[in-house]
C-alpha cells in the first residue's frame, strides 16, 4: 500500500472557532464532515483509497479532536465551519457527509459558492421520534456528563438508540478510536437534539441545485430510507445509489465499495 502523507491544517470558524482538518492526497478537493461519536479518523479505512484520487480535507467537527468548541451551539455553528474550510480552499469543492455530518453539509450548502457536488450518506430523520423514551436517554446521558462518566454516553448512543449489539461495542472499546468517541461525549446531546433541524424548512432545500448523491445501506432502518427519499425528491439534481448488504457505517464495513461510489460519481 502507499504512504499516504498528510498534513493538519485549520481555519477560523465565523464565532472564531478553530476547526482542524487533515489533508491528504491530490488532485480536485474533496471535504469530509464525520458523523455523531467521531472525528476525522471516522474515514480511515477509505482514506488510502479517495487520496490516491482526490486532494481530501477530513475535518473534526467542533467540539472533538484539533477542533475548538464553544458554550454556544447550533447546526448553523456547524455548517459556517464546514463553509469556512471550503472557502480556504481555491478552485472548486466537493463535500461528502455522513449521518449528522450530512446534515451539517445541508445546512451549509448556501453558504459555499464554490460547492460542485455533494455526496449525503443517511442524513438523520427529519421527523425524529421524540418518544419519553427518547427523552428518558438524553437525561441519562446528560446526567453521565454531569458524573463525568463519558463512556456510558456512548454506550446509551450505540446500544439503546442505534440497536448496537454489545459483542460489537465491546469490541469497538478495544479500539484506539473508543478514546476519541469518549473525549467527544459532550457533543452528542446536543447533536441529537439538533438533528431534525436542517429540515426546518423543507422547501428551502430545493433551491440546492448542486448534483447530489445520496447513498443508502440496502439493511439500514426503515426511517433512513424514508428521510433520503424524501430528501431526493426536494434536491432537484439528486440520484439515490444503494449499497448492498450495508447498513450505517459503510465506509467501515466494505469501504472498498463505499470508495468505488464515491470516486464514480465524482469522476463523472
Amino acid at each position: 500500500m502507499l504512504e499516504t502523507h498528510s498534513v493538519v491544517n485549520q481555519v477560523i470558524s465565523k464565532d472564531g472557532t478553530r476547526i482542524a482538518f487533515e489533508q491528504t492526497g491530490s488532485g480536485s478537493a474533496l471535504v469530509m464532515v464525520h458523523g455523531t461519536g467521531g472525528d476525522h479518523t471516522r474515514w480511515a479505512a477509505v482514506l488510502p483509497r479517495l487520496s490516491a484520487c482526490f486532494s481530501v480535507y477530513a475535518l473534526d467537527r467542533r467540539g472533538r479532536g484539533g477542533s475548538g468548541d464553544a458554550a454556544e451551539y447550533t447546526i448553523q455553528c456547524e455548517a459556517d465551519d464546514i463553509a469556512a474550510v471550503a472557502s480556504s480552499i481555491h478552485g472548486p469543492v466537493d463535500i461528502l457527509g455522513h449521518s449528522f455530518g450530512a446534515a451539517c453539509v445541508l445546512s451549509a450548502a448556501a453558504l459555499i459558492p464554490n460547492l460542485r457536488r455533494l455526496i449525503l450518506y443517511e442524513p438523520p430523520m427529519l421527523r425524529e421520534q421524540h418518544t419519553p423514551q427518547r427523552t428518558e436517554l438524553l437525561e441519562r446521558m446528560d446526567q453521565a456528563l454531569a458524573n463525568d462518566d463519558r463512556d456510558v454516553v456512548v454506550i446509551t448512543l450505540m446500544r439503546d438508540m442505534m440497536r448496537v449489539p454489545m459483542p460489537l461495542i465491546d469490541r469497538a472499546r478495544a479500539t484506539p478510536a473508543w478514546a476519541a468517541q469518549v473525549s467527544a461525549a459532550h457533543t452528542i446531546p446536543r447533536e441529537l437534539r439538533s438533528s431534525d433541524a436542517y429540515g426546518s424548512n423543507l422547501e428551502s432545500l430545493r433551491a440546492i441545485s448542486t448534483p447530489t448523491l445520496f447513498l443508502l445501506g440496502s439493511d439500514s432502518p426503515q426511517s433512513f430510507k424514508d428521510t433520503t427519499l424524501t430528501l431526493h425528491e426536494l434536491l432537484p439534481y439528486s440520484q439515490i445509489v444503494t449499497l448492498a448488504g450495508q447498513q450505517h457505517s459503510a465506509m467501515l464495513t466494505a469501504p472498498d465499495l463505499f470508495a468505488g461510489e464515491v470516486i464514480r460519481f465524482l469522476a463523472d
